[in-house]
């Protein structure tokens, strides 16, 4: 039986050593992680999920972005612990947090990630929504949480300035 919950700052540095665990070394210096330094993760969204014995199994995390001055969601990281994973945790992961952000009145999410991966998710390649270099624009990717948010959408993906829902 997996517990699946908000994460709290309590879970902070073990969700941290799970996503060490599990990316490559190096993976602050990615362009996505310049637009989360400063920021904190949206609250409620970002989750934990805990075994029975209450070791962690898995954890995702969204953050507040701008994208040419428009409210999005960027989704990640996300991970499952090697022991937990083909359970499909993840995948039920990336879909709670994204019906939890739909349900708190964000419009848009989106990701740098494998197009293949999550297209299955309902996520398609973004053409103009630009991320900081280096990030191959094949793997920038939105989701629409409501029709239509990001038809038009254009512009540099920036740092969240405001406050959130």
């Amino acid at each position: 039986m997996i517990e699946v919950r908000p994460e709290g700052p309590e879970d902070w540095w073990e969700v941290e050593a799970l996503f060490d665990l599990c990316f490559a070394p190096g993976r602050e210096a990615l362009s996505s992680y310049r637009l989360r330094e400063g920021v904190d993760p949206v609250p409620g969204l970002s989750l934990v999920a805990r075994d029975e014995q209450g070791i962690l199994a898995g954890a995702i995390r969204f953050w507040p972005v701008l994208v040419g001055g428009a409210e999005a969601l960027l989704l990640g990281p996300v991970a499952v612990h090697p022991t937990h994973q083909g359970e499909g945790l993840g995948a039920f992961l990336i879909q709670e947090g994204v019906e939890a952000g739909r349900d708190r009145g964000w419009t848009r999410v989106m990701l740098v990630g494998d197009a293949p991966y999550y297209a299955r998710y309902g996520f398609a390649r973004l053409d103009g929504v630009e991320m900081p270099p280096p990030t191959n624009p094949d793997r920038v990717l939105g989701l629409a949480l409501q029709d239509g948010a990001w038809d038009g959408l254009r512009g540099a993906v920036t740092r969240w300035s405001g406050e959130m829902h």
